[in-house]
């Protein structure tokens, strides 16, 4: 028989489902996102409320695993290409927009009466903004890979590397924040520095073989349990060694980022990422005092209004300082004056030590949980102020509407056939981004200085962490027609608005792939066939306005006989193949 414990823990688990999938999907519907439907899930059924969990602290350490796997995930982005690209906006930009917004915050904590260690906390904690949160709203809207969209993922990069030496730094406050010296710091620092720099040594000359390694035995449940290994086994080491477990996981997706395998280890982490980080949403939903909340709720929403002010307007003068237009720098404020997940982390750990009251770590959580909820509404009132002065006439590089995503292109198959595709749409500037699932074709692009990841394109959980939402375009050159038929699948079913474009291997797969109705199709020989009897002919002495009338009818009865094949099957039409090019009659006047 199952033990009273178990019993519990399956109870438990309903519950915490159960709550997930009525709130989550009621507040994505009125459009304030799936975080908010957690914390409002664990404020429902905490000990606050119904009561039918009790134990939110112990839920939080669970959960707090949620955190761990998105700091993975943020390390996964964080290539030293990509970062040397993005240097001016993420050093610059977002490391001076942590510094003031801090020191401000701060600064009127100290002035409201708080204590160094509180004003501390309180100042950089609400600093961050929430990288879940910002990140949601840019792909919701596909603005992403827009100019105000990389500017902010640059300040939430920066945002998230700042928790590193804070959460360093707080861990010096369990002894005595007040005793806290600039030579501890500076030496944590330097460790802190040089573990990553030794992790991502050791990713790029012992994970790499290893993992290609393992790629060739097409196992995906072992791909799942190197990814759980990597992750725990950092977090674990580092913390073994004093430091936080989220240093450690950011550290591993840090090694990582450079590695073909990124997005198939992001595709992989993902589902234990959002679920631990709903998790770790309820159990701070369930921390919330409403009690204690109705007796401050004037503070906190004065603390509310403050904080976004600051924030938003701290948001706008950078982003102008730094060359956005008044208009990207007005949606930048308005898409990350909320406080974040970090917050919680920050004053979690705070309150562990003893460095602030409970009245103080509820209020606080209050303010974060707040800031939250009012984002989408600042969106939605920039929205219709900026509609409103469009239709008067304003210029739009003072202020306009959030618009569509820049173009984008993944293409999936990377052979020789891929190289070329890539190379047409690169040689215009455009941005793609590559997967194969064949290691001896990734090490040979490679070298040709593609970069091209690890990935299975039948899955869409790697299709997704590979930019697939956000694509305009989707390039299937696969050569596996059944594997493509599985892609074709999965690309129509959850990316309907990326345009398909498809290789076919034979007639007989272009037809199939026009009775799919892909957008284009294109068989990998005609082309290449078409230029080798142009050049036949010019050897053979025809005019060269003769071999391109021959060419354009050859074109002609091409996309006719497919027509007829496609109504009346493989075999048909073909006195479209064999008949011949008509001459022009001259006309003799």
């Amino acid at each position: 028989m199952a033990s009273a414990d178990s019993t519990g823990f399956v109870t438990e688990a309903i519950v915490f489902l159960g709550a997930a999938v009525v709130a989550v999907p009621a507040f994505k519907a009125i459009g304030f996102g799936s975080i908010l439907g957690y914390l409002a899930a664990g404020v429902a059924i905490g000990p606050h409320v119904i009561g039918l969990v009790s134990n939110p602290e112990t839920i939080l350490h669970v959960g707090e695993l949620g955190v761990v796997f998105l700091l993975f995930v943020i390390g996964l982005e964080l290539q030293p290409s990509r970062l040397w690209a993005m240097r001016q906006d993420i050093f610059g930009l977002g490391g001076l927009q942590i510094v003031i917004t801090g020191v401000v915050l701060m600064g009127v904590g100290l002035a409201g009466g708080l204590s160094p260690p509180v004003a501390f906390v309180a100042g950089f904690g609400f600093a961050l903004s929430s990288t879940a949160f910002g990140l949601q709203i840019l792909q919701e809207r596909g603005q992403l890979s827009s100019p105000y969209g990389q500017k902010s993922l640059a300040i939430l990069l920066a945002q998230d590397i700042a928790i590193v030496p804070l959460l360093a730094i707080l861990a010096l406050f369990a002894a005595n924040i007040e005793d806290l010296r600039a030579s501890d710091i500076a030496y944590h620092l330097t460790i802190e520095l040089g573990a990553i720099a030794l992790l991502i040594l050791i990713g790029r000359y012992v994970l790499t073989p290893v993992l290609t390694t393992l790629s060739r035995f097409g196992a995906r449940e072992v791909f799942s349990a190197t990814a759980l290994l990597i992750v725990l086994g950092s977090a674990a080491l580092v913390a073994a060694a004093g430091l936080s477990m989220a240093l450690g996981a950011f550290l591993a997706g840090v090694m990582l980022a450079e590695s073909s395998f990124r997005h198939t280890f992001e595709a992989e982490i993902e589902p234990f990422r959002s679920m631990l980080m709903g998790l770790f949403f309820m159990a701070v939903g369930m921390s919330l005092d409403l009690g204690m909340f109705m007796e401050t709720w004037s503070l906190v929403l004065g603390l509310v209004v403050l904080v976004l002010a600051i924030k938003a307007l701290i948001l706008w003068g950078l982003a102008r300082l730094f060359g956005s237009s008044n208009a990207d720098s007005l949606r930048i404020a308005v898409t990350l004056p909320q406080c974040g997940e970090f917050a919680f982390v920050l004053l979690g750990t705070a309150a562990t030590a003893g460095s602030i009251s409970a009245v103080e770590n509820n209020v606080f959580t209050a303010v974060v949980i707040v800031t939250m909820a009012a984002t989408p509404v600042l969106g939605a009132v920039y929205d219709l102020v900026a509609n409103l002065l469009r239709e008067k006439g304003v210029d739009a590089e003072i202020v306009e509407s959030f618009e569509e995503a820049n173009a984008q292109v993944l293409i999936i198959g990377f052979g020789r056939f891929g190289m070329v595709v890539a190379q047409m749409l690169t040689s215009e500037g455009i941005s793609i981004t590559a997967i194969d699932r064949s290691p001896k074709r990734i090490a040979y692009a490679g070298k040709h200085g593609y970069k091209v990841y690890f990935g299975d394109a039948t899955r869409a959980d790697v299709l997704r962490a590979a930019g697939a939402e956000q694509a305009s375009l989707i390039a299937l050159c696969i050569e596996n027609e059944l594997v493509m038929e599985k892609a074709i699948e999965v690309v129509r079913r959850e990316f309907p608005n990326a345009a398909l474009f498809c290789r076919a291997t034979d007639h007989e797969h272009a037809i199939d792939l026009e009775r799919i109705g892909v957008d284009f199709q294109i068989r990998e020989t005609f082309e290449s066939g078409i230029v080798f009897g142009r050049t036949a002919l010019g050897r053979l002495g025809i005019p060269s306005d003769r071999i391109a009338m021959i060419e354009e009818d050859v074109r002609v009865r091409d996309e006719e006989r497919l027509a007829i094949q496609i109504r009346e099957g493989l075999y048909a039409g073909q006195d479209k193949l064999h008949a011949r090019t008509p001459k022009v009659r001259e006309d003799t006047g």
